[in-house]
């Protein structure tokens, strides 16, 4: 920050001289949060969710095959028949205020700068979504036109995965290869094994449990991803098995008490085992009397 020129020096400028442009507020600089989320299509009918899809898809972040062969899969087959199917589900869960991952991501972010500001930090907070609306590029378009110049990304994710935090991270990438001044960015890349997180997910369960009794058992399911990524350096299966060790041991449960599993297999490639749904008819066919099932993901 450059120094209060004395009134001397001012007085002591040449006549002639142009006026100097106004300087920036010496202000501290207006920092806000980018709270961001995957992503949901605008309406629960079939034109709506092909877009979605359809960006989500190409993501390469989350399909990693060849371009051109994925591409004769994508619109050959997947965009032909998944929106349809995918638009049934979406309205049996559809909510009177829109998407439930959107009204919820966006009351998320409302409460966190209620929260930041009962503690003094008055803070901007935004929500945006990876595919779909509101975007990423919209919502820092609009930060800055704020004139907010600090913004820290953080991620709906508590678990690294490279087909999520890194998507966000390349759609924020790609934003800043349009602008001519950029805000300071900072991410935050995983919060799995936090303090606060694995507590808030633990109070959770346990206001379940004071309602509805414990369980014989708790699963803890987790969103898969393709076994290979793993092989290719992605933590996040390590993340979450550090997730569930922490939440089992604040919860007082044995190895015998819970399970780790992984939810939302697509395609045909391996992903991450043991997988959700065998799991639970495993527990039926072993006369397991009642099993909660939660997703600290």
């Amino acid at each position: 920050m450059l120094p209060n020129d004395p009134a001397g020096a001012r007085a002591a400028a040449p006549a002639s001289a142009a006026s100097p442009s106004p300087l920036p507020s010496s202000s501290a600089p207006h920092t806000a949060i980018l709270w961001c989320n995957l992503g949901s299509p605008d309406a629960p009918t079939a034109q709506a969710v092909r877009p979605y899809l359809s960006q989500f898809l190409h993501d390469h972040r989350v399909v990693e095959i060849p371009r051109a062969v994925w591409c004769l899969i994508l619109h050959g087959i997947i965009l032909r028949v998944r929106p349809a199917k995918s638009a049934a589900k979406y309205a049996s869960i559809w909510l009177p205020e829109g998407s439930p991952l959107k009204v919820w991501t966006a009351k998320q972010a409302t409460l966190l700068a209620g929260w930041l500001g009962e503690r003094g930090h008055r803070l901007t907070v935004r929500a945006a979504m990876r595919y779909a609306n509101p975007s990423i590029a919209s919502q820092l378009d609009a930060l800055q036109a704020e004139g907010v110049a600090r913004v820290l990304v953080l991620q709906a994710y508590p678990q690294y995965s490279a087909t999520t935090t890194a998507s966000v991270i390349d759609a924020v990438a790609q934003w800043t290869r349009k602008q001519r001044r950029l805000p300071e960015l900072r991410f935050v890349n995983d919060f799995h094994d936090d303090p606060l997180y694995i507590d808030a997910l633990a109070q959770s369960v346990q206001a379940h449990w004071r309602r509805h009794g414990r369980p014989d058992q708790l699963v803890m399911s987790f969103h898969g991803i393709p076994e290979r990524n793993i092989r290719l350096g992605d933590p996040y299966q390590s993340q979450c098995l550090t997730t569930a060790r922490l939440l089992a041991e604040r919860l007082g449960l044995s190895a015998q008490d819970h399970r780790v599993t992984f939810q939302s297999r697509f395609g045909r490639a391996k992903w991450l085992e043991p997988y959700t749904e065998p799991t639970l008819r495993e527990l039926g066919r072993a006369k397991v009397g009642r099993v909660d099932v939660m997703c600290p993901g």
